[in-house]
């Protein structure tokens, strides 16, 4: 049985291997997607961007596998049922689950490990990857002017070029805005050619120019606007230099503990402290918003509404007035009165309404802050058990189908895998809505597909026709000749006319 084992096991191994890198460049390939926008253009150097991309990917690990795992099983024994050699273990008397035994003791390793990995890895590469990202958005892109616009990329400058060469980087016909002082278009530079370079430290621009002249408003103090004459200056030059520093074109680097408080940044025992804390805060706001809302709005409700200024507001007329018959003393009132008793009353009520309504919203608030950390807290273990729920539908679906190659067990895969995330989404999105319990939203995909595994491991170990299109031709032909037979008995039973 051992050589059975290390046939099951080299044979899973490889497209489990490749299965699992070609989903992670896939996954990495989507990121570079989203985010192409926010990467192009700043100047990224290959070890920002590749160590950009290894954290990401660390992060992306827990997602491919147990979609490398569905696919691999599929193809394995895909292969194995194509090739016959399913046919020849099982006539020689070792049953499906021998066969996959070795295969679930790795898959089981493979879930304990995917499990301390999110637990310990996916936190830190989190981290990392959310905090450079951070950085890298708020640098600003290299300065690249294009020729017919005005560039506002330097603070502070409007800079438009006629034509640029791209060989010598020679500009032709510029106008350069400077807005330090702003006052708007006071201070313009125009210049018949010139060159741009940045400083070695890059912290700033030199602009050397030719043939050319600067104009600049001269401002005027203590004078009215109708009295205005605006003086200006103009100067001529064949050649001058320009120096602009530059701020937040540099990548600078933030501390690793910006998100330390998020969810996705934590582990199991942090998740559970932030847990436990937030559930304290909860109880705690909640005991205090119904006794500030006992003692203060309803004894206000009370007291304004049933006394006039006969009345004086005391704890003690409150509590006779609790144990009075309030009909009594509504009818006792003047018509007058009664009015102005309503019209407080349905005052009252409003801003009742509306204090409840804005508690209601901060105490949701806690709650979804709380499902927040509860739905990372069950991400640790849903993810890991899709492993195994992954492989005992590969497994016996591959059994089944006796299909394999890359084609159809990567539509199979697919497909699962799509029903998969769509309901641990939606599961997601409702306990995050506090909507569904988070065990019930954050496991629903696994106890809603774990059946059909051991539906299809059953038919697989059975050998079950499952997949053959004549069976359930089969089965529509018996269902049409009961439902026939039914309906000739009755008639054969109905009484002849004369």
């Amino acid at each position: 049985m051992k050589k059975l084992d290390r046939f099951v096991l080299r044979s899973f191994i490889g497209p489990l291997i490749f299965t699992f890198f070609l989903v992670l460049i896939i996954l990495i390939l989507q990121f570079l997607w989203m985010y192409v926008d926010e990467l192009a253009g700043k100047g990224l150097d290959f070890k920002v961007l590749g160590e950009l991309l290894y954290h990401f990917s660390l992060t992306f690990v827990p997602m491919a596998l147990p979609l490398a795992i569905l696919l691999a099983a599929l193809m394995t024994f895909g292969n194995m049922g194509e090739f016959s050699e399913l046919t020849a273990l099982k006539s020689s008397g070792i049953p499906l689950r021998r066969i996959m035994q070795p295969l679930i003791i790795l898959i089981a390793v493979i879930s304990i490990v995917s499990f301390f990995f999110s637990n310990n890895v996916l936190p830190y590469s989190t981290t990392k990857a959310r905090t450079l990202l951070s950085d890298i958005r708020r640098k600003k892109p290299d300065i690249n002017i294009q020729s017919g616009s005005f560039y506002n990329g330097v603070p502070d400058f409007s800079i438009k070029i006629t034509t640029k060469d791209p060989v010598t980087n020679r500009l032709d016909n510029l106008i350069i805005y400077d807005h330090r002082s702003r006052n708007g278009n006071t201070s313009v530079t125009v210049a018949d050619s010139g060159y741009m370079k940045t400083t070695p430290d890059g912290t700033g621009l030199v602009m050397t120019l030719y043939n050319g002249f600067s104009f600049n408003e001269i401002s005027e103090k203590n004078v009215t606007t109708s009295a205005k004459k605006y003086p200006s200056r103009k100067d001529y030059f064949k050649e001058e230099q320009i120096v602009i520093p530059l701020t937040g074109f540099d990548l600078e680097r933030s501390e690793g503990g910006l998100y330390k408080s998020n969810a996705a940044m934590l582990n199991i025992s942090q998740l559970t402290f932030y847990i436990d804390s937030l559930n304290k805060r909860y109880n705690g706001k909640q005991t205090d918003q119904y006794q500030e809302f006992h003692d203060t709005k309803i004894y206000s409700m009370m007291s304004q509404s049933y006394f006039n200024s006969d009345y004086h507001n005391t704890i003690d007329t409150i509590n006779k007035l609790k144990a009075s018959d309030i009909k009594t003393l509504y009818d006792s009132l003047s018509i007058s009165d009664k009015r102005i008793v309503l019209l407080k009353a349905i005052e009252n009520v409003k801003n009742a309404s509306s204090y409840l309504a804005e508690k209601n919203e901060s105490m949701h608030y806690e709650i979804k802050l709380i499902k927040r950390y509860e739905v990372e807290w069950n991400k640790k273990f849903t993810l890991s058990f899709a492993c195994l729920v992954f492989f005992f539908i590969g497994a016996p679906l591959g059994a089944i189908i006796r299909k394999g190659g890359f084609g159809t067990p990567a539509v199979i895969s697919v497909f699962f895998f799509v029903v998969y995330y769509i309901i641990s989404i939606s599961g997601q999105k409702l306990v995050e809505e506090d909507v569904v319990g988070t065990f019930a939203g954050m496991w629903a995909a696994s106890y809603i597909l774990l059946p059909i595994g051991i539906f299809l491991t059953y038919k697989a170990t059975t050998d079950s026709s499952i997949m053959n299109i004549d069976t359930y031709l089969q089965f529509f032909k018996k269902t049409k000749d009961f439902l026939y037979r039914i309906y000739m008995n009755q008639k054969n039973s109905e009484p002849e006319k004369d």
